[in-house]
């Protein structure tokens, strides 16, 4: 058996709007998004040892099932509108990992998760932006995962907790999400507080005592600004997955920024 010491930890990371890092940004100053991308660049680093593989949970992919992407060799899906020509000829040209992927419907299905694969969806911007700075050189295989529609949190945590034997293989399972989603906000630059109430009650419970943090997170939406924080909490669920996957290991905050006049947060468990 392996020691908790050697397990992944899993990630939660905010993967910014649209092609942000790869794109003079005019909807604000030009820096908005300079310190997220420095510190996705550096993440990888901070982990005790560099991932076999990657397992993204992005909050641009639901489906009634959860679905895995099995793809030897997926293709991007520009899941984004009205940005920059050149933007949409991006690329990453990381390999799938079919084997990943049959073990990740295993797990699922012995958790009473029933698996859908599909070959032919790319991976979406939720996925690919972050990663083109987190895993430049795109060596590494990466296999996406699905919501499933109806973002029930407490299902997402036990998909989380069924996926958690991937980590003792040194599989990285990261959520992909914004800790604050509220568009109409950021476009006018009026989240700053609805933002930083949710986050400061986000942070505290990621850091609870793991069998308190279960009880918080699925009672996300009656925390101070919740609903502001989440209209609809797809950018959110990604992160229940990846505290589900270290059930019964410690949560910290890991990285705090404001963009867009609003506060958001990466966290790790395990």
């Amino acid at each position: 058996m392996t020691d908790q010491a050697e397990l992944m930890p899993t990630l939660f990371i905010p993967h910014g709007g649209g092609p942000c890092f790869f794109m003079d940004w005019h909807m604000g100053p030009a820096d908005t998004w300079q310190k997220m991308e420095q510190w996705l660049r550096g993440v990888v680093a901070t982990l005790p040892a560099r991932p076999t593989a990657v397992l993204v949970i992005s909050g641009h992919w639901e489906e009634p099932q959860v679905t895995v992407n099995s793809a030897p060799h997926p293709e991007l899906y520009f899941d984004y509108y009205g940005f920059p020509p050149h933007t949409y000829e991006l690329t990453y040209p990381a390999p799938g990992d079919p084997e990943l992927a049959r073990q990740v419907q295993s797990l699922l299905s012995q958790s009473g998760f029933p698996c859908g694969e599909t070959l032919e969806r790319g991976l979406d911007h939720g996925v690919f932006v972050p990663f083109k700075l987190m895993l430049p050189e795109a060596e590494l295989p990466v296999v996406q995962l699905s919501l499933i529609a109806g973002l029930d949190p407490d299902a997402h945590l036990r998909i989380g907790q069924a996926l958690a034997p991937l980590r003792s293989q040194g599989v990285l399972i990261v959520g992909s999400g914004m800790s604050f989603h509220n568009m109409g906000a950021l476009q006018q630059g009026s989240g700053l507080a609805d933002s930083e109430r949710f986050d400061d009650w986000l942070t505290q419970a990621c850091e609870l005592p793991p069998t308190e943090r279960r009880k918080a997170l699925t009672e996300w939406a009656q925390a101070p600004s919740a609903l502001e924080a989440h209209p609809r909490e797809e950018h959110l669920l990604p992160l229940m997955v990846a505290a589900g996957a270290a059930m019964d290991e410690p949560g910290q905050h890991i990285y705090r920024d404001q963009v867009m006049n609003a506060t958001v947060s990466a966290f790790q468990f395990g």
